[in-house]
């Protein structure tokens, strides 16, 4: 297949690509970074092009897949820290900091009181941030449990938190 027609037969759909993957990742940019994926991994296969059935869904499959990848490669970038992040504001008072460490502390105290299966689940997820996916490989348990065993441990935490508050402890 030679660009002439590679460009006839796939490059109508780069728009229809575009918006799809737009609505996985969120950002334009990105939307577009894996229409260019797609239109290269095309190009490379170009002489198995003529053996599908249908270009368009074919397409719309590694559009999804591409964007899905684009998606959770998002989950594990990290942001550069801005410069003085970490310092405390000036305006915070001891009295004001001490309060944080306490909740933080409170926070770290509940979750350890927590199931092991919980404390395990909230560990990976809200501290790890790992995905339910790598959860559920990583603890041998289906991505439903994993979810649901998450939400109850942070109900449960949340329930503890706001009940020792409400008692001024």
């Amino acid at each position: 297949m030679n660009w002439k027609e590679f460009t006839q037969l796939v490059m109508p759909h780069k728009d229809k690509l575009y918006r799809f993957s737009l609505r996985f990742v969120g950002s334009e940019v990105e939307a577009e970074d894996v229409v260019q994926e797609v239109m290269i991994k095309l190009w490379n296969q170009k002489d198995e092009i003529h053996k599908l059935v249908s270009i368009e869904a074919w397409c719309m499959r590694l559009t999804k897949n591409l964007s899905i990848d684009k998606m959770r490669s998002k989950h594990k970038r990290t942001n550069a820290i801005p410069e003085g992040y970490d310092m405390p504001a000036k305006q915070a008072s001891p009295h004001h900091l001490a309060e944080v460490r306490d909740a933080v502390s409170r926070i770290h105290r509940l979750i350890a009181a927590l199931p092991e299966k919980q404390k395990m689940v909230i560990q990976l997820r809200d501290i790890e941030q790992m995905t339910y996916d790598e959860i559920s490989k990583a603890l041998s348990i289906p991505v439903n449990n994993v979810k649901v065993t998450l939400h109850r441990a942070r109900q449960k935490v949340k329930a503890q938190l706001l009940n020792v508050e409400s008692y001024g402890l």
